[in-house]
């Protein structure tokens, strides 16, 4: 009986694992640790280059140090995120745009070659051959 249940178990589960959003989730799991890597890697650059400099300037050398200062890093820290990942979207958006209007801008094989026969067509009866 025991063998029934394990049989049972791991076809169970042979059918979890063969289910398409399974598989989807997990690549997205993937991109999105990846795509993670690339957000804080530009938020590093933007908190170094931009953020460090004007807190010194202010005079803050740590703003973790004040009473709220690790929600205010962690709010900082979400805004940056958010704008970074704003602008690759964005950036995303504009080169879609760009494909469809470049796809619409193509001539269509199919009408130039039917407006050809037609001209073709024409050019024949007006010959009358």
């Amino acid at each position: 009986m025991k063998r029934n249940g394990a049989r049972s178990f791991f076809s169970d589960f042979k059918d979890f694992i063969n289910q398409g959003n399974v598989v989807d989730l997990a690549v997205a799991v993937v991109i999105g640790a990846a795509f993670g890597k690339v957000v804080d890697a530009l938020v590093s650059l933007v908190v170094g280059g931009v953020l460090e400099p004007a807190m010194k300037k202010a005079g803050a050398a740590s703003i973790a140090s004040w009473p709220a200062g690790s929600l205010l890093v962690a709010l900082i820290n979400f805004v940056v995120i958010a704008l970074v990942v704003f602008l690759i979207v964005r950036a995303i958006e504009n080169m879609k745009r760009r494909d469809a209007r470049a796809a619409d801008a193509a001539p269509d094989p199919q009408e130039q070659l039917a407006l050809a026969a037609g001209r073709l067509a024409d050019a024949l009866d007006r010959r009358q051959l």
